[in-house]
């Protein structure tokens, strides 16, 4: 690793765990409210998301935070449930992406639009497993799919792997689920390979305006 990498990595994991802290104690009221709520609201089910582990640096599996948006066990219902069937072959053939989601909760829908559902993720931050900034954490299968489906991929996937993936980052402020896998995976790719502090920089600037109009929300 070339020593103006390994700067950046030094640099930009300083500034996480710094802005981590920072929000986790800014948005507490926040995260306690929504807690309450997902609680008290039907279906019942845990506060927090019930998904299987997400494809990290290197290849890396780990455990994602997030609040819960849908029914309980909607990740395997969506895989294994006839009922769901139909929906599963749309939520391939459009990216890994559902315009309309009948799993999110009502409360979902808003928690998800604004990105709320998001914050739990600090504590990957802090544990090392995210950064603030970087590219989307991509569940298994989607990767191995979509690389199938999109073979010419295959070289961005590799390049994206090579950084921790983000709360936020290119695609999120480019148009988030509107964004297809294609485009999505060179953005990210794109930003893997830059390594810049200034475009995290730029990508924070941004952030808070997607979150407040909840643009290109799944």
């Amino acid at each position: 690793m070339l020593k103006k990498e390994r700067l950046y990595f030094f640099a930009k994991r300083v500034i996480d765990l710094i802005l981590a802290a920072i929000l986790l104690i800014i948005t507490a009221p926040v995260c306690l409210i929504t807690a309450i709520i997902i609680k008290l609201t039907p279906p019942s089910g845990p506060i927090l998301a019930d998904i299987p582990p997400r494809v990290g640096k290197n290849g890396r599996l780990f455990k994602i935070y997030k609040f819960r948006s849908m029914i309980p066990h909607a990740h395997e219902l969506l895989r294994r449930d006839p009922r769901f069937k139909k929906l599963y072959e749309e939520y391939k053939n459009n990216s890994y992406k559902l315009k309309k989601d009948p799993r999110i909760t009502p409360i979902g829908h808003f928690i998800r639009k604004h990105s709320i559902d998001e914050l739990p993720q600090l504590i990957n931050v802090l544990k090392g497993e995210m950064s603030i900034v970087g590219p989307r954490p991509y569940y298994p299968d989607e990767l191995k799919e979509q690389q199938k489906k999109h073979p010419e991929t295959r070289k961005y996937v590799k390049m994206m792997l090579t950084v921790k993936p983000g709360i936020t980052g290119l695609w999120q402020v480019s148009g988030r689920s509107e964004v297809p896998f294609t485009k999505r995976i060179v953005l990210d790719a794109r930003y893997a390979q830059r390594k810049s502090l200034w475009d995290d920089f730029i990508i924070l600037l941004k952030s808070p305006w997607v979150v407040i109009t909840g643009q290109g929300a799944e």
